[in-house]
């Protein structure tokens, strides 16, 4: 049965579904199980958001989604459809922005139009665009050296972006910069999601960037990873920065805080 015929049915396919997922590593000391029959689906359009422990294999989940590591048993699935080679309709971001230093930041943006061999015109015209829409109009012909951290992330941002994808994932990408900076390039993800709606996976391990940016949080347990907690985020978009200090955002951080300190991944000193 096809996902439109399933659809049809009244048994929508989920658009990303991790079934069952296992990844184990073998190791000088052994064999060594990351993530542990991990299951969990997300709608088209969705921000999802996953905090947890370091080690746990969130960036391990973000790899397999895009196809570059298999796992060791289950399955992901985009649209019905096992992801068993890089999946190309996915745009990523690092925790660092890995852009080249020859390159200006225009190029470094276009790199994914030239990986893609897509028509030269419209990619320039459609990274002018972006590149503005995150601050950075006028800096497209600078090089990574002269740009700062976050700018350089906007530039990741971009590139990863150009060629529209339907998956954004983004492996803690703001976890090296200061907190202005993180502040204003969280109000510029979340802008550019509610104009473009991608479905976003977002790894971080700050619990107030979590609830700020997503729609829904999944907390991982320490090593074998599962999903210890999940949950909604009721506010309203778009969201400004003093949201933070609402009692719905503190409340939801401060559940999220104790099913860390239940795991034992947070304990007060002396304890």
């Amino acid at each position: 049965m096809t996902a439109a015929t399933k659809e049809a049915a009244g048994t929508r396919t989920p658009y990303v579904e991790f079934d069952r997922f296992t990844k184990s590593f073998g190791t000088a000391g052994g064999v060594v199980t990351a993530v542990n029959e991990m299951s969990f689906k997300l709608d088209r359009g969705e921000f999802l958001a996953i905090v947890g422990p370091s080690g746990c294999g969130k960036s391990t989940l973000l790899m397999a989604l895009a196809g570059l590591t298999q796992p060791t048993s289950g399955q992901v699935r985009v649209q019905g459809e096992a992801v068993l080679e890089p999946y190309t309709d996915l745009g990523i971001v690092f925790q660092n922005a890995e852009l080249l230093p020859w390159r200006t930041a225009m190029q470094n943006v276009l790199l994914q139009s030239e990986i893609r061999r897509a028509p030269r015109a419209a990619a320039e015209e459609r990274a002018k665009e972006l590149l503005a829409q995150v601050g950075l109009g006028g800096f497209e012909d600078h090089y990574p050296e002269e740009l700062s951290g976050g700018m350089q992330q906007r530039v990741a941002l971009c590139r990863a972006l150009l060629h529209d994808p339907d998956i954004l994932v983004m492996d803690e990408p703001f976890g090296a910069l200061d907190a202005l900076t993180r502040d204003q390039i969280q109000i510029d993800l979340q802008r550019l999601w509610m104009e473009r709606r991608k479905t976003v996976v977002f790894v971080t391990h700050s619990i107030d960037e979590a609830v700020f940016l997503a729609d829904r949080v999944l907390v991982f347990s320490p090593r074998p990873a599962n999903i210890a907690a999940e949950f909604r985020v009721p506010l309203e978009r778009p969201r400004p920065l003093s949201a933070r200090s609402g009692t719905e955002f503190t409340d939801l951080v401060g559940e999220i805080r104790g099913v860390f300190e239940t795991l034992g991944v947070l304990t007060e000193e002396g304890k």
